[in-house]
């Protein structure tokens, strides 16, 4: 049985672009009968920019409301959190120690930010050994990423490599899984969603925030009655991503006849968006108003994952003669 690991980052309630490219897909995947899933919510890679104790514990009770209301499976899913397993920050030290301080350099995250020291912090410098220590502590044998994460996975084959090569048979050296939807969900103003931006849809927002948000959605100034280009514009990308065949050729129709407008077309995809995660909508207010529930979820699954990290860092202890 192949065991699946997903970890996601703790920045509150999920938006649409992040529902239709990662949770869907991942809770796909995490129903296969033949496959094992673990499921983590990062909240320990989160301080490295997150340091407001109240804010960082909302995140992640958003994040896990939110996962779980449109349908993690914690009978099928080891669902915990990353902060619950100490086993963890333990085995990242010890790959921190083998890992070249050259190549961490090279680190996306880092590069990104090395223009200017002063918003870099050591935890910001060693977020893949941790990432790393996420992976290899649970014998993953796929990890589900963007392309944008494909390095750290580079870097969790290499230093696993490095470790059996010297210590003997330690760790499970895991595969990437890289999936197409993830890639690129426009967000209001046609590029990619994103938080960062403030370009983003939230599903779980009150009808009258939703409306408002997909309402701001950019178009061209063509008139009502004019034809339209339905392949550049916002409202239809979105659109076709959550409606049927049936739907999207009709709405395409409309574009290209002129028999609609962009004012329509929001309303239309406002429309579409409710009834669609409509019991998702639902179910995340239900959690609102019982946070006990979701943390006696997190609770079960943070004990199913720390028994299965004791093995392997018994196991690595034990070969780096601890």
């Amino acid at each position: 049985m192949k065991r699946i690991l997903t970890g996601i980052q703790s920045s509150g309630i999920p938006h649409l672009g992040n529902i239709l490219g990662a949770i869907q897909p991942s809770i796909k995947l995490s129903n296969i009968t033949e496959s094992e899933s673990f499921l983590f919510i990062a909240d320990l890679h989160s301080f490295t920019q997150i340091k407001n104790a109240d804010a960082l514990k909302q995140n992640t009770f958003e994040t896990a409301s939110a996962w779980l209301a449109c349908g993690v499976d914690t009978e099928k899913t080891v669902f915990y959190k990353q902060s619950d397993i100490p086993e963890v920050t333990e085995l990242s030290w010890y790959l921190s120690c083998f890992f070249p301080y050259n190549r961490l350099k090279l680190a996306h995250a880092f590069k990104d930010k090395s223009s200017n020291f002063e918003n870099v912090n050591c935890g910001l410098f060693t977020y893949p050994m941790l990432m790393a220590a996420d992976i290899l502590l649970y014998d993953a044998d796929v990890v589900p990423v963007g392309k944008d994460q494909l390095q750290h996975i580079e870097f969790t084959r290499d230093i696993g490599i490095k470790f059996n090569n010297h210590y003997g048979e330690i760790f499970k050296i895991p595969d990437s899984m890289t999936t197409k939807d993830a890639d690129y969900i426009p967000g209001i103003d046609n590029q990619k969603m994103s938080k960062s931006k403030n370009n983003v849809i939230n599903i779980f927002d009150n009808d009258s925030n939703l409306r408002k948000q997909i309402m701001r959605i950019q178009t061209d100034s063509k008139n009502i009655n004019e034809p339209k280009d339905y392949s550049s514009c916002t409202i239809f990308k979105i659109f076709s991503l959550i409606a049927s065949e049936s739907e999207i050729f009709e709405m395409k129709k409309n574009y290209v006849e002129g028999s609609i407008g962009y004012g329509d077309a929001k309303k239309l995809l406002f429309e579409k968006i409710k009834s669609n995660f409509k019991n998702e909508r639902e179910k995340f207010n239900e959690f609102k108003l019982n946070p006990e529930e979701v943390e006696s979820k997190l609770k079960i699954g943070s004990e199913k994952a720390k028994s299965a990290a004791k093995k392997t860092l018994k196991r690595v202890r034990s070969k780096l003669g601890y």
